[in-house]
């Protein structure tokens, strides 16, 4: 039965299952480092981090529902050819081959491993045991997607704050120290590089891919206007980056704070579990163990479901249940790599396609203004793609000092955003000839009719 409108509660449970599919481990461990990072500097750091970890995950959203659909559809404004190869890279970068896997990982070396002995993890068969288990629950729950807003919005993310909240409240009421002086880069760039930090997160390129998960929500509840669907959508997503935004200070807020407690730590994961101890003694580290285990089986259960989507379109003789199958089953063989190796592998391709996703949904907001002229698209992405290459192939450890050198002029280059300025540029570019092709094509169409007339 057709809807006109969803309930103010309905839209609010599939806000909270896109804040659930965003907040994974990663999110977790970011904000307290960059909190101990950057000390007194803190909030100036979190703002530069709440614009590119919240800021853009929300633009990403709103660009595929405005799109009409899903990720193929905005990517195919470049070319047909380009929106079926992108799209699949994409989904399987973040999905199968990386994303899904890492979230059994992370889980595991957070949730489990500090409860083993060192010996009984040495031959690998805990992190076997434990994947069969993490991806045979994400195959359960990812299995009937009518019921995904229920499992993941009514259940698991109410657990996942109230784990998140006995820790931050407990922080507050009894901080661990004051925040310290800033480190590194944090004290004369804070903004910048908490900037950049969020840019790193990548949960740009997991908005393209939750869309199809949130729009199908809202279409399974009987919403079928493309406006009515498109304005749900931007208010789940508000709704899941206050949510993001609250929990990124607050932990920056516990990273900044606890120096003086536990000290410097080398990462995130280990600043937020010595924090947890200190709080809540050996409880603290059950408790996010927890948090770190609903965050990453909402995600990977996110993922599934959105790549189970994508590619039972794309292969309409293979099931959506036999796709969840297979690709829990693949990413459960992906995860006893190791986490080290599966960011030794991927990271150089999300770095690659990431900037191309952005540059795609900021200039899905002027389509119209630009009246969606494919030259802009092809303009400002191919500059953008030919030095994101460059720095994936640096991030992979090759030689690519030549074309480092030659680029390193461009502003921000060596931050590793330099394709901003030549993707601006190129769309321009790429506009000016859109246009010239335009008036081209009209003068030699009244010649013609002139012609005729005559």
């Amino acid at each position: 039965m057709e809807k006109k409108a969803l309930s103010s509660r309905e839209i609010f449970t599939i806000g909270l299952m896109l804040f659930a599919l965003f907040l994974g481990a990663g999110n977790m461990i970011f904000p307290p480092f960059l909190g101990q990072e950057a000390g007194r500097h803190v909030w100036h750091g979190i703002f530069g981090f709440l614009i590119t970890g919240v800021g853009l995950p929300l633009l990403g959203v709103i660009s595929i529902a405005k799109s009409g659909g899903d990720l193929q559809t905005l990517s195919s404004r470049v070319h047909p050819v380009y929106g079926l190869i992108f799209t699949a890279i994409m989904y399987l970068a973040i999905g199968p081959f990386f994303g899904i896997p890492r979230t059994g990982t992370v889980s595991f070396e957070i949730g489990v491993l500090p409860y083993l002995p060192e010996d009984v993890n040495a031959n690998g068969l805990p992190l076997f045991i434990y994947s069969i288990v993490f991806f045979a629950l994400t195959a359960w729950l990812s299995m009937n997607p009518s019921k995904l807003v229920d499992r993941i919005g009514k259940f698991l993310t109410p657990a996942l704050i109230i784990i998140l909240a006995v820790l931050v409240i407990k922080s507050f009421v009894t901080p661990m120290g004051q925040p310290l002086a800033p480190r590194g880069p944090y004290v004369d760039g804070p903004f910048f590089k908490g900037f950049i930090e969020g840019y790193l997160t990548m949960d740009t390129i997991a908005a393209l891919v939750f869309g199809i998960v949130v729009i199908s929500s809202i279409k399974e509840k009987g919403i079928t206007n493309k406006s009515t669907v498109a304005k749900t959508c931007i208010y789940a997503g508000l709704i899941a980056a206050s949510g993001l935004a609250l929990v990124y200070l607050s932990l920056a807020h516990i990273g900044a704070t606890s120096t003086q407690s536990i000290g410097i730590q080398d990462n995130g994961g280990a600043l937020l579990s010595a924090a947890a101890k200190h709080l809540y003694g050996d409880a603290g580290t059950l408790i996010l163990g927890l948090a770190i285990t609903f965050a990453c089986i909402t995600t990977s259960v996110g993922l599934v479901s959105s790549c189970a989507k994508y590619f039972a379109k794309i292969f309409p003789k293979m099931s959506y249940k036999l796709l969840v199958i297979i690709l829990s089953l693949f990413s459960m063989v992906i995860s006893n790599i190791g986490l080290t190796q599966l960011i030794n592998v991927s990271l150089p391709v999300l770095i690659i396609i990431y900037p191309l996703a952005i540059v795609m949904i900021i200039l899905s907001f002027f389509h119209n203004q630009f009246r969606g002229y494919r030259a802009v698209y092809v303009g400002a992405l191919i500059p953008t793609g030919i030095i994101s290459i460059i720095d994936g192939l640096k991030t992979a450890n090759l030689d690519v000092s030549f074309f480092t050198e030659k680029l390193a002029f461009l502003p921000l280059f060596n931050e590793g955003i330099g394709w901003i300025v030549p993707a601006a540029a190129g769309a321009v570019l790429g506009l000016i000839i859109a246009v010239s092709r335009r008036h081209t094509a009209h003068a030699a169409v009244n010649s013609t009719t002139k012609e005729k007339a005559a």
